[in-house]
């Protein structure tokens, strides 16, 4: 866990919380896309012309990302309840993330908290998901790490990877 901008890690591929259509978007979907330049969205438009489903993901080139070579989009859920599968599919989004980084060789990812900005996704909950996923994934990545934009978000990642 580090607090810090995930545009700014020295890992081989950052995960961005994408929507199904893989169009770009806020949060740090918008700061990925900005930060790599629009071939990103040039690719996807042509790779994935359909977009993703909610707990999956897909894989490309990092472009103006480096030393970043990989951007992988997982898609997590929007919050409807929790009555919706939601956790399931946010479990999913972490997971398929570690299959497309194994998929291009990737070792070490970086991760933001998926579906916890407009997605609404409470935020503890998203978090201990995210870490219970992370931890129970058979995986070649030899480093997740998760990103905390803020300090909130530090603390709670600390107090949940402690307990």
């Amino acid at each position: 866990m580090v607090r810090g901008d995930i545009t700014r890690q020295p890992v081989d591929a950052v995960v961005t919380a994408a929507n199904a259509r893989l169009v770009g978007g806020g949060g740090v979907d918008g700061a990925v896309h900005a930060a790599a330049g629009p071939q990103l969205l040039a690719t996807l438009r042509e790779g994935w012309p359909d977009g993703c489903g909610t707990g999956a993901a897909v894989a490309t080139p990092a472009y103006g990302l480096a030393p970043v070579q990989w951007v992988i989009h997982a898609v997590g859920p929007v919050w409807r309840g929790g009555g919706h599968g939601e956790p399931a599919q946010l479990a999913s989004a972490y997971t398929e993330a570690l299959a497309r980084a194994d998929d291009v060789g990737a070792r070490s990812v970086a991760f933001p908290a998926i579906s916890t900005g407009v997605y609404g996704y409470p935020k503890e909950e998203a978090a201990r998901i995210a870490i219970r996923a992370l931890q129970s994934a058979e995986t070649a990545v030899e480093q997740a790490l998760l990103v905390a934009y803020d300090d909130a978000a530090r603390e709670r990642y600390d107090r949940l990877l402690a307990g």
